[in-house]
């Protein structure tokens, strides 16, 4: 059983821009057929290798375009640090914390932060309605950067929506992923959209993919990958010796503040 969908523009689309996410959930399961792969389902509709794909461990997409330049293009060299301002989202109530020196900060809902692109953070989810006292901690990996007015970057941050249907399917056991993409501005439907809270999941219509489609094959022909969400059942490992490796080595992070109301 799989659950997929596209959701449509996030608020950069008020500087002309729109930032969409598709979502795709699926249960792992394990097969003891074996049979032979044709060798066609790794070419794409053109005839050309599939470099990445959804299933993909993660940081393997985000290691090589550490060695690229804006877009992915390729580049001479490792490109500058960039910390991209993300906020996560989530229904009212839900909670999110970032890592820090091995423990979590203060939960807070909408949290925003600069993520360094080309690394994989590992963050905690908590406050889920229904399900008092469990915590999911998935990862988000920063894939590329957007470029924003000069000035305006942590006014339209990249935008990571986490719904109920995600947080369900995660505590089901199920794998949720989100690939978060920077739409073409010469296919992109002019879509309005209503100022959003930080505990708000609405002014997003999903579009159901099918199960059988890569996710991060779909976002590609759609627009340019920024950030792929994983949401599973994963747990912090009691061993503090495995702590470096889940938290995949702790990568820094700069907190963006709110200004106060």
């Amino acid at each position: 059983m799989a659950i997929a969908r596209i959701t449509p523009p996030s608020n950069l689309l008020n500087v002309g821009w729109a930032l969409p996410s598709l979502a795709i959930a699926c249960v792992l399961a394990t097969s003891t057929a074996s049979t032979a792969a044709d060798p066609s389902q790794y070419l794409s509709s053109n005839g050309q290798h599939r470099l990445f794909n959804g299933a993909m461990p993660p940081g393997a997409i985000a290691a090589t375009r550490q060695m690229a330049g804006p877009g992915g293009t390729a580049a001479m060299g490792v490109q500058a640090p960039y910390y991209q301002p993300v906020q996560i989202r989530g229904p009212q109530g839900v909670r999110f914390a970032l890592p820090q020196t091995g423990s979590f900060q203060d939960p807070e809902p909408g949290l925003m932060a600069g993520l360094l692109v080309g690394q994989v953070y590992r963050f905690q989810i908590s406050g889920i309605r229904g399900a008092e006292g469990a915590e999911l901690f998935p990862t988000l990996e920063m894939v590329d950067r957007t470029y924003p007015p000069p000035g305006l970057a942590t006014r339209y941050p990249i935008i990571v929506t986490i719904d109920e249907e995600d947080l369900q399917a995660a505590l089901d056991g199920q794998l949720v992923t989100r690939v978060i993409y920077l739409e073409d501005p010469q296919t992109a439907v002019p879509l309005a959209q209503e100022p959003t809270t930080d505990s708000d999941t609405g002014g997003e219509t999903p579009i159901d993919v099918s199960q059988f489609q890569d996710p991060l094959q779909v976002a590609d022909r759609l627009g340019r990958v920024v950030a792929i969400l994983r949401i599973g059942s994963l747990a912090p490992p009691r061993s503090h010796e495995l702590a470096p490796q889940f938290f995949f080595g702790y990568p820094t992070w700069a907190p963006i503040f709110k200004p106060e109301s």
